[in-house]
């Protein structure tokens, strides 16, 4: 079936406007789930008039879809919601080297490549296998299969450089002799050391920064498929990369502001390195005052306003639905319910709003940073679960404290602070928390969803 080139094209048209309306819808809890379905139709769109205007042998296409598919949908319903960052890590790998390939097979076929193609299948096979090997280290670090700490080696930034300097060299080689034999052996050269560049760049960098680097390697993943586009002269590939590339680049923007970083900090520096011994921070800063179900029980009963500040530990205990449950029974009791949420809480963007829609926490009760600050004196309890760095006042008003400057939910200015924490262990910056030393706050010891399960027990005990 030919549908012809304005055929195509227009339906590429309507992909891309899907995309873009897709991605629009994504920038708000109310809307995300729309705009995924929309992006997925214009997926679906793209991917059916390629098919039937290139006369393709769908024997090896179905197999592939229905592999592809059974594996989607075994993650989507298998996968548990705290165990998200990793798959996105995943997702984000597959998608890079699937361009890394798909450069390959191009230049396999059709070797007798123009210059500027040669760069741009270049530019898909390094940007791919890059982005595959960081990504499996993301994922490696989000799972736990290998460690979180930063890993620093000597003559790291000497390294990565000489790898980027022979990658380009063996770029320019290929891109003037592409259909040689000398042109293939250093296509080879580019594709190994794009793949060892990926671990080089991304073991450096420590768990806790990890909401950066899965957004940087989903920018990766996009203009990998972009230059992909450009090698096989595929438009909606171009648009859809682009887009990804883009938003990936703006959204890794976002997160690095919510972590007071540079960008070039993030590519160049093997951030996340730093530690409170360095600066003397981990020590205790005063006495901690615990507090009993009972106890909780009577602070949150009492209170007008409840905030929750949900953080790791929260994904850790899977503890989501139970506090939904505890915020219907406060606002049953006439109490005012919110949820403030820090743009990194979590291992990767939007960690936190994704655990709680699948809670069915109503969306107008999930408030962001920047709005929940200015009311915070207001608040008669902050209940903080699990969060650590995204709420120490240290990078406030402590300049020697390797997270000065960052936002954080100022949680210190309520009027009650609740801590739900397993111990007094620091986060992943290392540092001790002042928040737990305050003379407003109560330390709650004990797992998140059995602490939370006990304060439903006691509210439901005194109807």
């Amino acid at each position: 079936m030919n549908l012809g080139v304005l055929g195509i094209n227009f339906a590429y048209v309507g992909s891309a406007a899907l995309f873009i309306f897709g991605l629009k819808m994504l920038s708000s809890p109310a809307t995300a789930r729309k705009g995924n379905l929309l992006s997925a139709l214009g997926m679906l769109l793209a991917i059916v008039v390629t098919l039937l205007s290139h006369g393709l042998d769908y024997r090896w296409i179905i197999i592939g879809m229905c592999i592809g598919g059974g594996i989607g949908l075994f993650a989507a319903y298998k996968v548990e919601m705290t165990s998200m960052p990793e798959m996105v890590a995943l997702f984000n790998g597959f998608g890079g080297i699937s361009s890394l390939l798909l450069a390959w097979g191009e230049f396999h076929q059709h070797p007798e490549m123009s210059v500027f193609l040669a760069a741009v299948a270049f530019l898909s096979a390094f940007i791919g296998g890059m982005t595959f090997t960081g990504s499996m280290v993301a994922f490696g670090k989000l799972s736990g299969k290998i460690s979180q700490q930063a890993v620093i080696f000597k003559g790291q930034h000497l390294i990565n450089g000489a790898i980027l300097v022979a990658a380009l060299a063996a770029a320019l080689i290929f891109s003037l002799t592409p259909a040689s034999w000398v042109g293939y052996l250093f296509f080879v050269v580019i594709v190994l050391v794009a793949l060892g560049f990926g671990v080089t760049s991304t073991i450096p960098i420590g768990g806790a920064d990890m909401p950066v680097v899965i957004s940087l390697l989903n920018s990766y993943s996009g203009l990998a498929a972009c230059a992909a586009g450009f090698v096989i002269s595929n438009n909606i590939l171009i648009v859809a990369g682009a887009l990804v590339g883009a938003s990936g680049i703006i959204l890794t923007k976002i997160m690095c502001k919510a972590m007071n970083r540079s960008l070039a900090n993030v590519l160049f520096s093997g951030f996340g390195t730093t530690t409170a011994a360095a600066t003397g921070g981990d020590g205790p800063q005063g006495e901690i005052r615990p507090a009993t179900a009972e106890d909780v029980y009577y602070i949150l009963e009492a209170a007008d306003s409840v905030a929750f500040v949900p953080g790791y530990g929260l994904a850790v205990a899977q503890a989501q639905h139970v506090v939904r449950e505890l915020g219907d029974l406060l606002e049953a009791n006439d109490t005012e319910v919110s949820y403030a949420i820090h743009p990194v809480a979590g291992r990767m963007p939007g960690h936190m709003n994704v655990l709680l829609a699948e809670a069915n926490v109503p969306y107008d009760q999930l408030v962001e940073m920047d709005d929940i600050n200015p009311r915070m004196d207001t608040i008669d309890v902050c209940v903080v679960i699990g969060a650590n760095d995204v709420v120490n006042p240290a990078a406030l008003d402590d300049e020697n404290s390797p997270i000065y400057g960052m936002p954080i939910i100022e949680t210190h200015r309520a009027r009650t602070v609740i801590v739900l924490k397993r111990s007094m262990n620091p986060g992943f910056a290392g540092i001790q928390n002042a928040l737990f030393f305050g003379e407003n706050s109560r330390m709650y010891f004990g797992d998140a969803k059995a602490s939370i399960q006990a304060l439903v027990a006691e509210f439901k005990g005194s109807d």
